[in-house]
């Protein structure tokens, strides 16, 4: 048969009829393909295991699940670090079966994601708790401490998510939570430590101290959990409080080299310098004195060394630094502004160790250890300048026996008496000397003492009892020929206090307690030798009883809302011996009545009450309100900006009254992309009572009574304030702004009218950084910018008898010119190990060069003394320095 040619359109045809068929096939290659991936993706749940695992924590177990099946899991930090333990012996079961098994009595589960295994906590799996138990609360309370050094941690939060509650750990590391029975999961966190999870059962009222370890990493990652460590807390009612660790602050590039907490705190909002050279700081329209500095509870007259360039805090004897602006809790009182705490380190009673540094001009050392490990240690930080030394190498006969120095000693020791007892002892000595050969010098100085006793009556009861003592002294020697002249000066505290802490349950937490302050100041003495015909005197020594007693109560109304409410009662009685005086409106001396030793003058009641509201908006922002009011019976007086050592402490007195102060502030924070940054704006406005100023050409240093130089009136203050904080990552940092306005009224000054205080300053701008460029390396830098201080000028002269005098007329109505100041810094870690490190601090001090002005005076032309011309002087410009660190 002959075969024909298929045609173009019977191909068409074919091609057509066999579009099902190849329809068909594809359809079951999909069919099949689809089966195969089935068989090959099998539920990971489904695979068996053969596995026996005895008490062992969940990672650990987990881990070995994987090498045994190849099965993946997947969790959280909370999961990771759970102390939990599991158990399973399984032969060829379902993995979905073993973890049913081996989560049983755990709070745990599990499910499917993709190919892998997602375990999560689950606060829904309560233990099976007793019916006699069941339903009800406990308290769960204890210790929080640092597991290589054995410190107490102030201000660890403890987190419970499955209760939605929480709380932190006080200024002793104790802490006290009510939660409800059964199985609950610590999350706890701490700046400068590893975040830490710990599962309890609770079934009875329960003591858990709790070990966290240091965290080594340079670069800190988010933490996983309900609250990052350092993350200010939006449902606390307290407002317009800072906490700051030395660890937080070490890298901030200050005058040359020396770390100062007092240069750092200028740096938050609110809170500003009383000029460059100036140990002294404004707080919210406050004057410096208005400043409660206390390190280890005991009050710090003058903390400032060198004349202001220092502070007196070494900072590798500081632990922890608290700054309450204004709304400060109801122990503290005396005065107006605000409360520096400052916490001393208490000494490692795991090892012992030494660490130090040198630098241009100080050097520093601190060693501590055990004295019986586990129970009691010991610490001892001492730091020296060495300006003086270079004195030797001058030409000048009088500079070569010159005195230029200042040290500092911290000690602290405490002991462990038990579960529930543990005693401190701290120690403060500080000391000045500027000395010109034989000539004439200044000493001045402060020393402390705190003897405290911690007891814990029970879970929910805890008491501070404290004893401490204050001295800060000054004495000026001044040699002529065969004349000597000394001048001491002094102000003595002893204290007694007693603080308690109730946790009253889990919406709870009572305050209450006692301070009485018995204070002896000598205003000054002078001494005489020779033939000058200056009488030695002295002026009359003045002492005073200043008591107090508080309660104050924080409630948690709801999730959302929380109020602190309290009142302080202080009461301050002027006791004799010595003369007190009636003035008339001039300031004359009208009557004069003479009171015996411990004879009551006057007393002084005033209650200050406050309250506080915080509402949550939501998980990462909320609004806070308050109001306190406080009062203050110790008055500085000075007569200069920056302030200085011969500076006068006095006492209230029948003519000098407390000063009162009423805060009210408002205020709104926020936390963003999960705690890496925070947001605060607060406003304020402050009224103030019974301010004291002096009268125009009044005399500090006058043998009269102090009350006829001086005037009375009232002041107001008022501004906003605005901080960004950058927490976590290679770079971090803030930037602080304030806005204020402080000024007085007090009659016999402006002509009755208001005027600007001496404080005022309407900005103020400080921007901080911190780069971790390397694992070697880190970068800082700090510009700081602010509005120049009120102060008077002149506004004419004229002459009598040929010479020149000047004439003022309203007070501080100028303006020193605007201060502006960028310091550079930089790390460079030499060495880091188990046993040893060390590092190297350079610095660099006014960047720029800037000629910011320390002083404006006035004098007459050379060439015209007609003409009258204005003269800056400056501090410092280009100041370089280098700091060796060390730890072993």
């Amino acid at each position: 048969m002959n075969k024909t040619k298929p045609t173009w359109l019977s191909m068409l045809i074919c091609a057509v009829l066999q579009i099902p068929i190849l329809f068909r096939t594809l359809l079951c290659a999909i069919v099949l393909l689809i089966a195969n991936q089935q068989v090959y993706a099998q539920n990971p749940l489904d695979k068996t295991v053969t596995i026996s695992i005895n008490n062992e924590p969940v990672k650990q177990a987990l881990d070995k699940i994987t090498i045994a099946c190849g099965v993946r899991f997947t969790y959280n930090q909370t999961v990771a670090q759970s102390p939990a333990k599991i158990s399973i012996d399984a032969k060829k079961q379902p993995l979905g079966d073993v973890l049913k098994q081996a989560f049983a009595s755990a709070p745990f589960s599990f499910s499917v994601l993709d190919q892998d295994v997602m375990i999560k906590y689950d606060a829904a799996k309560i233990k099976k708790l007793p019916a006699a138990v069941a339903g009800g609360k406990f308290t769960l309370s204890g210790t929080i401490k640092s597991k290589q050094s054995g410190e107490t941690i102030i201000g660890a939060t403890i987190r419970v998510p499955d209760a939605s509650q929480g709380t932190s750990s006080n200024e002793y590391g104790f802490y006290s939570i009510t939660l409800p029975a059964g199985s609950h999961q610590l999350a706890i966190s701490a700046v400068g430590q590893k975040s830490a999870f710990v599962q309890v059962d609770l079934a009875a009222n329960q003591q858990l101290n709790i070990s966290m370890d240091n965290n080594e990493q340079a670069l800190q990652e988010v933490t996983i959990s309900a609250k990052a460590p350092g993350t200010r807390d939006l449902a606390s009612p307290q407002m317009g409080v800072e906490h700051l660790s030395v660890q937080e602050t070490k890298n901030i590039p200050v005058l040359l080299g020396e770390r100062d907490i007092i240069k750092t705190i200028q740096l938050l909002p609110g809170i500003k310098s009383a000029g460059e050279g100036s140990g002294g700081f404004y707080v919210r329209g406050g004057a410096s004195d208005q400043n409660l500095i206390l390190l280890d509870e005991a009050p710090v007259y003058n903390a400032s060394h060198l004349l202001g360039f220092f502070s007196t805090f070494n900072s590798d004897a500081i632990k922890n630094i608290s700054i309450y602006k204004g709304d400060m809790p109801a122990q503290y009182g005396g005065r107006l502004s605000s409360v520096l705490d400052i916490k001393m380190n208490e000494g490692n009673n795991q090892k012992f160790g030494v660490s130090g540094g040198v630098g241009l001009i100080a050097a520093r050392i601190n060693v501590e250890g055990p004295i019986q490990k586990n129970k009691s240690s010991f610490l001892i930080s001492a730091r020296r300048t060495y300006a003086d030394a270079f004195l030797a190498f001058s030409k000048d006969s009088i500079a070569k026996k010159s005195q230029l120095y200042f040290y500092d000693i911290n000690a602290k020791a405490n002991y462990i008496l038990g579960d529930k007892d543990r005693i401190f002892l701290s120690g403060y000595f500080g000391k000045d000397v500027l000395k010109a050969s034989d000539i004439a010098g200044i000493n001045w100085g402060n020393t402390t003492g705190t003897l405290r006793w911690n007891h814990i009556f029970n879970s929910q009861l805890f008491s501070n009892t404290s004893v401490i003592y204050s001295d800060y002294d000054y004495k000026i020697n001044i040699k002529e020929d065969v004349n000597q002249f000394q001048i001491f000066s002094q102000i003595k505290d002893l204290n007694l206090k007693e603080d308690l802490q109730y946790y009253a349950g889990d919406k709870n937490t009572i305050s209450f307690g006692f301070n009485a302050i018995y204070h002896t100041i000598k205003p000054g003495e002078i001494s005489s030798t020779g033939n000058s015909g200056i009488i030695s005197q002295s002026l009359q020594n003045r002492y005073a009883l200043e008591n107090s007693v508080y309660a104050t109560n924080t409630w948690k109304a709801s999730d959302r809302f929380s109020l602190t409410y309290g009142v302080r009662l202080s009461a301050f009685t002027i006791l004799g011996q010595g003369d007190y005086y009636t003035l008339d409106a001039d300031g004359n001396i009208t009557g004069t009545k003479h009171y015996s030793t411990g004879q009551a003058v006057k007393t002084y009641v005033n209650p200050e009450p406050r309250i506080a509201a915080a509402y949550s908006l939501n998980d990462y922002s909320s609004v806070k309100a308050s109001y306190a009011r406080n009062a203050q019976n110790l008055h500085l007086i000075s007569n200069s900006n920056s302030g200085s050592p011969t500076d006068k402490w006095v006492a209230s007195t029948n003519i000098i009254k407390p000063e009162l102060a009423d805060q009210f502030s408002v205020g709104y924070y926020r936390d963003f992309s999960d705690h890496k940054y925070e947001f605060t704006f607060e406003t304020y406005y402050k009224k103030l009572q019974n301010q004291v100023d002096y009268r125009n050409g009044a005399n500090i240093f006058t043998n009269q009574p102090i009350e006829t130089q001086l005037l009375y009136g009232k002041g107001r203050a008022y501004g906003a304030e605005l901080l960004l904080k950058k927490k976590t990552g290679r770079l971090t940092g803030w930037v602080s702004y304030t806005l204020a306005k402080t000024e007085r009224q007090i009659d016999g000054i402006n002509n009755n009218q208001w005027y600007n205080a001496r404080q005022d300053r309407t900005h103020d701008l400080a921007i901080v950084a911190m780069y971790k460029a390397t694992e070697k390396w880190t970068l800082s830098a700090n510009f700081i910018y602010y509005t120049g201080d009120a102060v008077t000028f002149p506004n004419g002269k004229y002459q009598v008898d040929g010479a020149n005098y000047y004439y003022y007329t309203s007070r501080n109505a100028d303006r020193m010119p605007a201060y502006n100041r960028l310091d550079l810094g930089a790390t460079r870690q030499l060495k880091k190990s188990s046993k040893f490190e060390s590092d190297l601090t350079f610095s660099l001090y006014n960047a720029l060069g800037n000629h910011n002005a320390y002083r404006i005076y006035f004098r007459n032309n050379k060439d015209d003394a007609s003409r009258t011309e204005a003269v800056r002087t400056t501090l410092f410009t280009f100041v370089p320095s280098i700091t060796y660190n060390f730890k072993f």
